[in-house]
């Protein structure tokens, strides 16, 4: 028969272990960050900041690959130097902003947008033709 004691430590054991083996799973895969330097920042390209701040990527002067984890299927990815670049010079983007969803569930998400948008109209449409045929 084993003392109280020995099963509290049996039972802090258990529990370490079980905290190890939830923490290795939630760690994203290890990919090593490319050494060299990203594309380089032209500062004149982006959309306006007003902030006290300058980005980190601006002090920089390069992007570097970020690693993210998507927020619909938790897929851990990696937003590349160019992705960024293409982001933040082209189209224009927030300088403050980052990816939220892979690649696959973007397209969902745009696709159910615009399902919703093509319903909403389809009402609007619906009642304007009401309200057309009532009055007359």
């Amino acid at each position: 028969m084993k003392s109280g004691k020995q099963k509290r430590t049996e039972i802090k054991v258990k529990r370490k272990q079980r905290v190890a083996k939830i923490h290795s799973r939630a760690k994203p895969p290890e990919r090593p960050l490319r050494p060299v330097l990203g594309p380089p920042v032209n500062e004149a390209l982006l959309a306006p900041y007003k902030s006290y701040g300058v980005p980190d990527f601006v002090q920089r002067g390069f992007y570097v690959d970020m690693p993210f984890q998507c927020k619909d299927c938790g897929k851990h990815e990696l937003w590349t130097g160019t992705q960024q670049k293409w982001w933040y010079e082209v189209a224009k983007g927030s300088v403050y902003s980052g990816p939220l969803r892979c690649r696959a569930c973007r397209r969902k998400e745009q696709a159910r947008r615009d399902e919703a948008r093509r319903v909403h109209l389809e009402g609007l449409e619906r009642k304007a033709r009401r309200k057309r045929e009532g009055s007359k």
